[in-house]
C-alpha cells in the first residue's frame, strides 16, 4: 500500500497542486471583476494569444511534472529525463509579464491617440478604450503566476517522496585529517579527493 502511494498517488497529487491553484486564484477574483475580465478579453487579440501561449506551457509542465515525479524502482531515483525541458519552460514564465505590459502599452496609446485637441470624450469612450490595458496586464500576471508553480511542485513533491520512502541520505563515517607529518608519509589517495571516504552514504 505504501509503495502504490508514492509511486502514483503523491505525484499524481502534486502533479493537480498547480492546477487547484490556478483555480482557486481566479475562483478569488471577485464576480464583478471577473466577469467584466471575461466580457472584455474576447474582444483583444494579445489577450487571446497571451492566454494560449500561457495554458499550452502550463499543460505541457504539469505533464513534465508529473514524469519527473515517478520513482523508479529500477535504480531507486527519479526519472530525471524531463528536467531539463522543465526548466526551459519554467523560463517562459517571464515573458507573460512583457507581453501584458506590450497590451497595456498600446492600450494606453489608443486612449491617447483618441483624445485629440478641441475633443470631448465622454468617460464612457475613454474606459472602453482603456480597458485592454487591464486585461492584458491581468492575463500576463495570472500567466506568469500558474506557470511558475510545477517547478516548485517538482522541488517538494521529490523530497516528500523521498522522505516517506525512507531514502534519505544516510551520513558516511567523518573524514578524519591526515597526521602532520612530512610529505614523504602520505601515500596513497589523499583523504577527500576519492577512496572509502568520498562514497555516497546511502542511497538517493
Amino acid at each position: 500500500m505504501r509503495r502504490f502511494w508514492i509511486h502514483h498517488v503523491l505525484p499524481l497529487a502534486f502533479c493537480l497542486i498547480p492546477v487547484l491553484g490556478a483555480g482557486l486564484v481566479f475562483a478569488a477574483v471577485p464576480v464583478d471583476a471577473r466577469r467584466d475580465y471575461l466580457a472584455r478579453v474576447q474582444e483583444s487579440g494579445l489577450d487571446w494569444i497571451i492566454l494560449a501561449l500561457g495554458f499550452t506551457l502550463f499543460a505541457g509542465q504539469t505533464v513534465l511534472a508529473w514524469r519527473a515525479l515517478r520513482w523508479r524502482v529500477a535504480d531507486a531515483n527519479f526519472d530525471e529525463g524531463a528536467d531539463r525541458w522543465l526548466t526551459h519552460l519554467a523560463q517562459g514564465a517571464e515573458w507573460f509579464p512583457l507581453l501584458g505590459l506590450i497590451g497595456t502599452v498600446a492600450a494606453i496609446l489608443q486612449t491617447f491617440s483618441s483624445i485629440t485637441p478641441g475633443s470631448n470624450p465622454t468617460p464612457q469612450d475613454i474606459i472602453k478604450k482603456y480597458a485592454p490595458a487591464i486585461t492584458a496586464t491581468g492575463s500576463g500576471l495570472f500567466m506568469a503566476l500558474i506557470n511558475i508553480l510545477p517547478t516548485w511542485v517538482v522541488a517538494a513533491g521529490r523530497d516528500l517522496i523521498r522522505a516517506l520512502g525512507g531514502y534519505a541520505p544516510v551520513p558516511g563515517p567523518p573524514v578524519q585529517a591526515p597526521p602532520a607529518s612530512g610529505p614523504s608519509q602520505i601515500t596513497g589517495t589523499p583523504v577527500g579527493l576519492g577512496g572509502a571516504n568520498n562514497a555516497p552514504g546511502g542511497r538517493p
